[in-house]
Parts: structure tokens; sequence; C-alpha cells
């Protein structure tokens, strides 16, 4: 990561970070081990990716990051219940996540489920808020809200997850041409829908242009896709106490980039990816400095 974006991505990280803790703040009806639960896993680190990209796409369109914080803070939310649940015996079976013992190892399942659900639903409270700050009318509110429950659900991130558990066994499937289209249409929801949505929530927020929105929707598919296939990579030749973590995708007999296409093969196709994402961004010019950057970081991290 260069100087400049780690600049950015702390500056945000801060902000976010502040914008979470007053969403969370204690209240008489929220039950005080379900709030722990919550921010146990809010706060248990994390590159806060998701939330930096609404706020640089709010920027890209013309609207002061900080005005996008709350909706930026409801796709952290969002994709950390997605993580606790997934840690879950019945999905993942998890010890670990960064480094640290997962919710359900802390908390119990049953308060684990529970804090995933109130994460959840605590991020669409809070994106409606940040469209009734900016005055939003009804129908920008509704389109707000409607593509972050597409990205988040069945069409999106939680049905990519009910594809990514069929694929499981599938790693060494003899039809490379097929396993590639499972491959894709598992990550493309799993992955990429809620990186999309978080784009695109930024542009609503910025009252922005179809033609704009739509650049950044593809933009988000692009490098979506190279997120994940650098994930693939990192599973295989990554180490596992930076990433904080045990097993591997190897261990369940995932279907992976890497397990289809090799890791050098994998990660051609990431670089791919990252060339076509800044195509899209041309629109942007100089605002789009950071998303540029993102997508470079995206597949030469390391955890």
């Amino acid at each position: 990561m260069n100087a400049a974006l780690a600049r950015a991505m702390d500056k945000n990280t801060a902000l976010v970070d502040a914008a979470l803790g007053e969403l969370l703040a204690p209240t008489s009806d929220l039950p005080e081990s379900l709030r722990k639960a919550m921010r146990y896993s809010l706060f248990a680190g994390g590159k806060r990716l998701r939330p930096t990209l609404v706020l640089a796409a709010a920027e890209c369109c013309g609207l002061p990051p900080r005005k996008a914080l709350k909706a930026a803070a409801a796709l952290e939310m969002i994709h950390t219940y997605s993580l606790i649940h997934d840690d879950l015996p019945a999905m993942d079976d998890d010890d670990l996540r960064r480094g640290k013992p997962t919710n359900h190892k802390v908390f119990g399942e049953a308060l684990a489920i529970l804090a995933g659900d109130g994460l959840l639903t605590k991020a669409f409270e809070a994106a409606a808020s940040n469209a009734a700050d900016l005055k939003l009318d009804g129908k920008a509110t509704a389109e707000l809200i409607r593509l972050i429950a597409f990205g988040a659900g069945g069409e999106g991130m939680v049905g990519g997850q009910v594809a990514d558990l069929a694929a499981e066994g599938m790693a060494k499937r003899p039809n490379r041409a097929a396993s590639a289209r499972i491959l894709e249409a598992v990550h493309r929801r799993k992955t990429g829908a809620l990186i999309v949505a978080g784009l695109d929530a930024g542009a609503v927020l910025a009252r922005t242009s179809a033609a704009k929105r739509g650049a950044l929707r593809a933009f988000g598919e692009r490098i979506g896709l190279a997120f994940q296939i650098a994930d693939d990579v990192l599973d295989v030749v990554g180490d596992k106490k930076k990433m904080g973590k045990q097993g591997s995708d190897r261990d369940n007999d995932k279907l992976t980039y890497a397990s289809l296409y090799g890791v050098d093969g994998a990660r051609r196709r990431a670089r791919a990816a990252v060339r076509a994402a800044h195509a899209h961004l041309k629109p942007f010019g100089a605002r789009a400095a950071v998303l540029h950057e993102l997508a470079d970081y995206i597949i030469s991290r390391d955890k």
C-alpha cells in the first residue's frame, strides 16, 4: 500500500469507526450483552474496504465523504454480520477471525447469530438515516435501500454464500469450463455484490447521473472479482498468522480461482480485472485517485 492510500485508509477508518461507535452507543433498549457481541466483531480489526468504497464513490461524484458516513458504516455492519455467520459451526466452523476467537467462541452460538441479525438490521436504519440527513427524496431513498438489500440478499451476498456451500467438493471437477462458470457466479454474488452496492450507494447519496452510477458499478464488478482472486491466492501462499486464520480452502476442498487456474493463472486474471477496473474510472478524472489506488492495492495486499 502506498503512502497516500495508507493515509486515506487511516483517515477513513477513523471516521467510520467513530460513526460505528455512535450508531452502537449504549441505549436503554439495546441489551448490553448484544451490544458487546456486535461491537466485538465490528471492532476486531479489518481494512474497512467497503466503507472506504462508499466514501470514495461519493467523493468521485462531488459529495464530501463525511456526508456518506452512515451509509459507509451500514456496509461495514452488513459485511461484519456475514463474517459472524460464516464462522458458525453450521457454515465454515472457524475458531479464529483476524487472529481473535470468532464471535460464537466468545459469546456462544445463539448470541453470535443474534449479533449478526442486529448488525444487518441496524445497517438499514443507518442507511435510511443518511438519506434523511441529506434530504433525499422518497424515490432516491427507496433506491438506496433497495440496492443495499439486493447486494446483501438472496440474489447477492447470501445467494453467493449458498452457491459457495454447494460448490464444496468441486475443486477436482473434470469440466473446467463448467467449474469456471460456477466459480464466477458464486463470487459475483458472494464477494462482488456488496462491493458494487457500496459504490452504488455513494453515487446515489451524491445524486449523480445514471451514466456515472453505471461506471462505478462496472468498476465494482471488476475489483470484486480481483479481490476474490487475491483472497484465493493468499489462502495458498499467504502467512496464516498474518491473516489471522486457521485452515484453508484446500482443506475444505473448495472450488477457488487458485485451485482451478493455479496461483500464477489466478494472478494473471486478477491483474486483468484490475486493468479493466481502471478503465471504468475515466469519467471521474482526478477525483477517482483513491479508487485507482484501491484497485491496485487489492491484488498486492498480503492479508
